[in-house]
């Protein structure tokens, strides 16, 4: 049953699948959003970013894709074969994958860690937006590692961190306890940058940084899962 689960025609019909039910929800959700305006004039700018938000909000966040507006984007999606058809969907959604994992190591990270660390500092580069679920493919869940710094600092560019809730929604019982925005949900989103490193950011600087970015994003998601209770303003 595995076997067949991870079959290409199954990845690639799951994929489409995927796609299209984010589509649903970019159509019907009603979103609130908290600290907005940088994230708009970076996305209307020339310069690249990073945004982080955690992987268990992965399909939360790209069902938000307006907010990136015309920006070129990716997103770093693991080489794990469950990554495969989250991969395909990506692709659908019009945000492409950077297949890899930076993971705990940074740029030095296994499975592909290197090779896809290189390519999204030079697509940052370029003025594209990076997207990361720092704590994936495997957790531990909502623990920052310190990749996003290392890429931060390499890429000289700001970061922006997204927290993000939706009610009604379906939790999984998967290791990051993943959350399905379902349609007409009610959808926050607390924005939080720019938040610059220096280029020559020491090790310390770096840790000082990811402690930060971990104690902001920690806030944020309590933030947006309180104003799902709030009453539109």
């Amino acid at each position: 049953m595995k076997g067949l689960l991870r079959s290409r025609l199954v990845q690639g019909l799951l994929g489409w699948l995927v796609a299209a039910y984010v589509e649903l929800c970019i159509d019907t959700m009603h979103w609130r959003f908290e600290n907005r305006e940088p994230v708009d004039r970076a996305m209307a700018g020339p310069e690249g970013l990073i945004a982080l938000f955690w992987h268990s909000r992965i399909a939360q966040g790209m069902a938000c894709r307006p907010l990136l507006r015309n920006k070129p984007r990716k997103v770093m999606i693991s080489l794990s074969r469950d990554g495969d058809f989250i991969s395909i969907a990506a692709s659908r959604l019009r945000i492409p994958p950077i297949r890899g994992s930076t993971g705990r190591e940074g740029a030095s990270g296994r499975k592909g860690g290197a090779n896809a660390f290189r390519e999204a500092v030079s697509f940052i580069r370029q003025g594209g937006a990076m997207i990361l679920t720092p704590d994936g493919p495997r957790g531990p869940s909502e623990v920052l590692p310190i990749g996003p710094a290392q890429m931060a600092r390499m890429a000289g560019c700001p970061v922006f961190l997204m927290s993000l809730a939706s009610e009604p929604a379906l939790t999984l019982k998967s290791w990051d306890r993943a959350r399905i925005p379902l349609p007409f949900a009610r959808g926050c989103v607390v924005l939080e940058g720019p938040l610059e490193l220096p280029h020559r950011a020491s090790e310390e600087q770096l840790e000082a940084a990811r402690a930060d970015w971990q104690s902001r994003m920690d806030a944020g998601q309590r933030r947006a899962e309180a104003m799902l209770t709030e009453p539109d303003r």
